[in-house]
């Protein structure tokens, strides 16, 4: 599904990824964990096509498609969704208007007909639900005012309407207690876990991990991934360090 060899990338002139190769298949999840400043947030960017990242060399494929070559639009369309490690707040406008415009949008490029607004209602309303979110938080502007753990849920809310195809989830874990840990954990389980859909999950922690299990995980030091294994590695991170576990 997700195929990146060599990528180069920079940003103001100083390169961040250094030549990073990875490949994720459908059906798979992976996750990606390293040191700060290692690249892990520059590589969701690039994927995502944030302005100001520049790709140097190398290349991208996803689904066959050349991702580099599409503008942020187009890649949401394609089925790529970007998590972020800070959402962002946009205050004067509501939840159910920016999720629903963003929905139709891609349903848009996809030539696919919009919802209407009540179908739209009904599919938000059940997946907030489904992560424990006060419906009314909907009617909310979007983030504003909202806890560290109520904007990763309400991410999650927006990623079960899309339901993309493949999710790059940068630090989701950031800013979550016990409990939203568990219900975030258990939702990115069951809207991206399916033959036809694959994750990359970017973190520092293995506590995600417990509820989201990896089929792969990569250690990126350096602005390349430098050691790869199973859950197991994870682990030994987390007991041993970067340093120590390299040894």
């Amino acid at each position: 599904m997700l195929s990146i060899t060599d990528l180069h990338a920079e940003i103001d002139g100083k390169e961040i990824l250094k030549g990073l190769s990875l490949s994720v298949n459908a059906g798979e999840v992976h996750a990606i964990m390293g040191p700060n400043g290692a690249g892990k947030s520059t590589l969701g960017y690039v994927l995502g096509g944030r302005p100001g990242y520049e790709v140097t060399a190398g290349s991208v494929a996803f689904d066959g498609a050349d991702l580099l070559a599409m503008e942020p639009h187009e890649r949401a369309a394609a089925g790529l969704f970007l998590g972020f490690q800070y959402p962002v707040e946009i205050p004067g406008v509501s939840n159910v208007q920016f999720l629903r415009e963003a929905l139709n949008a891609q349903r848009k490029g996809r030539d696919e007909a919009p919802l209407s607004g009540g179908d739209f209602l009904k599919l938000a309303r059940a997946q907030a639900a489904s992560l424990s979110m006060d419906a009314e938080m909907l009617k909310r502007p979007v983030n504003v005012g909202f806890s560290g753990g109520e904007k990763k849920r309400n991410e999650m809310v927006q990623m079960g309407i899309i339901a993309p195809k493949l999710a790059i989830l940068d630090e989701t874990d950031s800013g979550l207690d016990i409990d939203a840990l568990r219900v975030v954990g258990d939702g990115i389980n069951r809207i991206m876990r399916g033959p036809d859909k694959a994750v990359v999950l970017i973190t520092h922690y293995q506590r995600l991990l417990d509820y989201v299990q990896p089929d792969f995980v990569h250690v990126l030091e350096g602005g390349r991934i430098t050691r790869s294994g199973g859950p197991e590695l994870a682990v030994q991170l987390e007991r041993e360090g970067y340093g120590v576990a390299a040894a």
